[in-house]
């Protein structure tokens, strides 16, 4: 993020930019603040937008090499394409060479680092990752979000917040403006704010979900079940969740008996050091032998429903009663 920040002060610019990682909400303000510094305000003929997996890499090479109207250079932004997973071969190949005055900009969640694409991005370009930010830096983050609104938040407070909005910052983002709006004209966001207008994501309700199982409280663990169902979450969405869960619970529960710590086990499972931790005391309730059995009930469960033997909504019941 320096370097485009450097990029974008100096106005010197690369050729070529790649725009990458599970933080969606850092992706899009990045694309905005190079489109906003690459092209002119307006610029309609010389600013290019692609999106999704049916891209057409020969078209986008063939508006590349058209030179642009009365202005030096021609803007070319390519989100989602997946073509840095495969099929980018033709792209990388022109990129080794493209016309002077074509800029491109690709916006991806997913890339692979040894394709011919990110490589061609590497050398002609820069490539920044935008991955999951740390607890501390969400703190600060939403509080300076809180003071431009003349908000102070207590840490307490905040740490409530965030275990209801997850690590995603677009979810965070849109979480403040409901806190900021029922707040007006107080100084001060408080705990009862937060249980008042934050909604808890659904990820959160499953991890309270295993820990009512790993407490032995059928009744709470229904009544989450019965939550999320009100909320239109679709019973086999639930119980990939809850099958999800207890697989990284599994891997936790196996790294830590292998002595890592949280900060060691957080990028083996694609998450922050802060939210490893929360499973590292999850998977402390379990032993490994029972959450393998979960995991192999969750398989049971799907299969009973795709079979017909069970109706979704009661296999998934009848699965939280039988891990208790």
């Amino acid at each position: 993020m320096r370097q485009l920040n450097e990029d974008i002060r100096q106005q010197n610019f690369r050729q070529v930019y790649l725009l990458y990682g599970q933080e969606r909400y850092l992706r899009r303000q990045y694309r905005d603040k190079l489109k906003n510094a690459l092209c002119q305000e307006g610029d309609t003929m010389n600013t290019h937008f692609f999106e999704g997996k049916d891209v057409a890499v020969g078209e986008i090479v063939d508006l590349a090499e058209t030179l642009p109207f009365f202005t030096d250079r021609r803007v070319i932004f390519i989100t989602d394409s997946g073509l840095f997973k495969s099929g980018g071969e033709k792209m990388a190949e022109y990129l080794s060479n493209p016309s002077e005055s074509a800029y491109f900009v690709f916006t991806e969640s997913e890339v692979d680092k040894r394709s011919k694409l990110y490589k061609a991005v590497q050398a002609k370009g820069y490539a920044s990752e935008f991955g999951e930010q740390d607890e501390n830096t969400l703190k600060r983050w939403a509080a300076g979000i809180l003071a431009r609104e003349n908000m102070k938040i207590t840490e307490s407070t905040v740490q409530l917040f965030l275990g209801k909005t997850g690590t995603d910052m677009e979810n965070i983002q849109m979480e403040l403006e409901k806190l900021i709006c029922y707040c007006m004209g107080r100084e001060v966001v408080t705990a009862e704010d937060v249980e008042a207008v934050c909604t808890v994501r659904i990820s959160n309700h499953i991890f309270d979900m295993i820990n009512a199982i790993a407490a032995g409280q059928q009744r709470r663990a229904l009544e989450l079940y019965y939550d999320l169902l009100a909320l239109k979450e679709p019973p086999m969405r639930i119980l990939f969740l809850i099958a999800r869960q207890c697989n990284m619970l599994l891997q936790v529960k196996e790294l830590g008996a292998r002595g890592f710590d949280s900060r060691a086990i957080a990028p083996k499972i694609g998450v922050p050091p802060f939210v490893a931790g929360k499973y590292l005391g999850q998977a402390a309730k379990f032993k490994s032998a029972a959450l393998r059995g979960a995991v192999e009930k969750c398989v049971e469960a799907e299969e009973a429903v795709k079979t017909g033997r069970m109706n979704d909504k009661m296999s998934v019941e009848i699965l939280i009663l039988s891990v208790l």
